[in-house]
């Protein structure tokens, strides 16, 4: 018998119980399907990543990985049928996007597709209130999500390797050349990477995860937000590891983990949120449009803004797809709150840019900032960009990496260089806008739609 497994978003051959299910029922037909309308609506970076992830990943499969190009509900259906496959195997796409295509897959098949596992730690929609409902709140969700569990890791590499019994001689189309954008570095892909990270991460900085990972000046986060997003690793696989280990550090990043199954909950629950405010915090007329819209969001993406810390961070996306969390969250606050331009487009930006940019994460964070989603942070709450720096990069050595006009300004006073002599640093800006004036009519704007 033959089997094909469907690579989507676990582009890994350990700990995936959907690869071993199609190795149970017989030999192995390993397919990716570059479908031309998420190619295309791709940005540059996640493009030029996910093709070194499927050479990686093609790689440990001893080159047999099959690529086709066009649209799955044609794709699949016909290679099943070239193969006489008795099944398609895939893990479960909770997001409303893959659920409508892999319902169309399953309409088109004259054979079993079968569902196993999915990217995430427990599949979306799993976890309900007594009601039955979806929570709104990560607390209450994230002590039902633990309650529930997960089950233990799928077979690793090595011993899912020895098991798996692949096809030979299928046709496969070439991957498509894909570049990042120019001066932008990518991370190495693939699931040995991924290992690799989550190990160096065991062995050091997650014993001081609790008290640095709001630190972009310091290695403390275990950048695992890009080889989550493609499923090079499975969350299953560091809660597994993280069980062994009981300390506040360890339950801090499991609850990293829960935040990202919540937010794929929540998108399940509330399909319209990837696009639609969950909540109306202000009136229409509040928004920037037209030509100062243009113009915030220009100065902003360019880390032109003359706030140090978010113009680091927007610099830091330019070079390398990806942004320490903390600041992601103080250049949304700065775009939505100070610029007063809607989350979608900042969330649109990012998507074009990050690496690691994955729907219900990207949008329900941005969402979170913006205090228009669930459990997000209250509308009034917003980041001061200068105290952020202050606080979280209190030698300024974040700002003087990706700021070159400031790094000879020594200390804190990087954060602040408008109360410096203009020859301290003469090609910084001034600031674009005065965050206390800023925050002032936000606050004001909140209240008028409270009062509506």
């Amino acid at each position: 018998m033959t089997a094909l497994h469907w690579f989507r978003r676990d582009l890994r051959i350990g700990d995936n119980p959907a690869l071993m299910a199609a190795a149970d029922s017989g030999d192995v037909l390993p397919v990716f399907v570059l479908d031309p309308d998420l190619w295309e609506s791709a940005g540059t970076p996640r493009r030029a990543y996910l093709v070194s992830s499927l050479r990686a990943l093609d790689e440990q499969l001893g080159g047999h990985l099959v690529v086709r190009h066009g649209r799955p509900d044609a794709v699949i259906p016909a290679l099943a049928a070239e193969v006489e496959a008795e099944a398609v195997h895939i893990a479960t796409d909770a997001a409303p996007t893959g659920r409508g295509r892999d319902r169309r897959v399953e309409d088109a098949l004259d054979v079993p597709l079968i569902r196993t596992g999915s990217p995430y730690a427990v599949t979306p929609g799993r976890v309900r209130t007594g009601g039955g409902e979806g929570y709104k709140v990560f607390t209450p969700f994230r002590r039902a999500w633990q309650d529930h569990g997960w089950h233990s890791p799928a077979p690793d590499q090595h011993a899912a390797r020895r098991r798996l019994q692949l096809v030979d001689g299928v046709r496969s189309d070439d991957l498509p050349r894909a570049e990042p954008p120019e001066g932008l570095t990518l991370p190495e892909a693939g699931e040995e990477a991924a290992l690799d990270r989550w190990a160096q991460m065991l062995a050091g900085p997650l014993a001081q995860y609790k008290a640095e990972r709001d630190r972009p000046d310091l290695d403390s986060t275990s950048r695992l937000s890009v080889p989550l997003k493609w499923g090079e690793i499975h969350p299953r696989t560091i809660l597994a590891d993280l069980a062994h280990r009981r300390s506040v550090a360890a339950d801090t990043f499991r609850g990293q983990i829960a935040w990202r199954d919540f937010h794929a909950d929540v998108l399940f629950h509330s399909p319209s949120a990837r696009d639609t405010s969950l909540t109306t915090v202000l009136p229409e007329d509040s928004w920037a449009e037209g030509a100062d819209e243009r113009h915030a969001l220009e100065t902003w993406a360019a880390g032109r803004t003359g706030y140090p810390l978010v113009d680091a961070g927007m610099r830091q996306l330019l070079a390398e797809g990806w942004m320490h969390n903390r600041v992601r969250m103080v250049v949304a606050s700065f775009l939505v709150k100070d610029l007063h331009v809607r989350w979608q487009r900042g969330a649109e930006h990012f998507m074009a840019w990050l690496v690691d940019g994955d729907v219900p994460q990207n949008q329900l964070n941005w969402q979170w900032v913006a205090g228009t989603g669930r459990d997000a942070a209250p509308y009034f709450r917003v980041f001061n960009p200068v105290r952020q720096g202050l606080t979280y990069d209190p030698e300024g050595r974040y700002v003087r990496r990706w700021v070159p006009e400031l790094r000879d300004i020594p200390g804190k006073a990087v954060h602040e260089p408008w109360k410096l002599p203009e020859s301290a640093a003469p090609d910084y800006p001034a600031p674009m806008v005065d965050h206390a004036a800023e925050r002032a009519a936000t606050l004001d704007a909140y209240q008028e739609h409270r009062r509506r």
